[in-house]
């Protein structure tokens, strides 16, 4: 018999299973009341398709890793109150968060939540755990593959200077 064998949920979690799982909850809250407000902002309906998708992905995880934080005695982070739903039309035009800056925030934050599910596989133990942020990895894949092509189509995609020239050495 291995170590860490059997019937994972009755293993213990380690000290950076918890810490990676609190974190991660935190951050999926933010994220949550975020998406809530960029939904109220945003006039594009490829980019509000978008952020309803992410809005039930992230609402997903939260559930699950709350759950697994419960069931193993771990006290949950605060969460930030539901955002009221409002008119784009009752925002100001200078206070209106724009498409493209939209579009760019959830990229970056695919980014950043590819790397914590990353980092929380190859530091569990526990392999229902790894399985789980797998599996929310795979899905942010899919989703950031999503996100890289509207901001390819609507034009709002920036990069970085591109490197079209190399040098020949002789």
């Amino acid at each position: 018999m291995g170590i860490l064998t059997g019937y994972q949920k009755k293993q213990p979690l380690h000290y950076g299973e918890v810490y990676g799982m609190w974190s991660y909850l935190m951050a999926a809250q933010g994220f949550h009341s975020m998406l809530q407000t960029y939904s109220n902002h945003t006039g594009d309906k490829d980019l509000k398709k978008l952020i309803e998708e992410l809005i039930q992905g992230v609402k997903t995880e939260i559930d699950e890793v709350q759950e697994v934080l419960k069931e193993n005695g771990v006290g949950l982070p605060p969460a930030p109150a539901e955002k009221p739903l409002a008119s784009l039309e009752d925002i100001p035009t200078g206070a209106k968060i724009a498409d493209p800056e939209i579009s760019a925030s959830i990229s970056k934050d695919l980014g950043e939540g590819l790397i914590a599910c990353t980092t929380i596989v190859t530091q569990s133990t526990r392999d229902d755990i790894a399985m789980l942020f797998g599996q929310y990895h795979m899905n942010k894949a899919q989703v950031a593959a999503k996100a890289l092509r509207l901001n390819k189509e609507k034009g709002w995609l920036i990069t970085p200077p591109l490197h079209s020239k190399v040098p020949h050495h002789d």
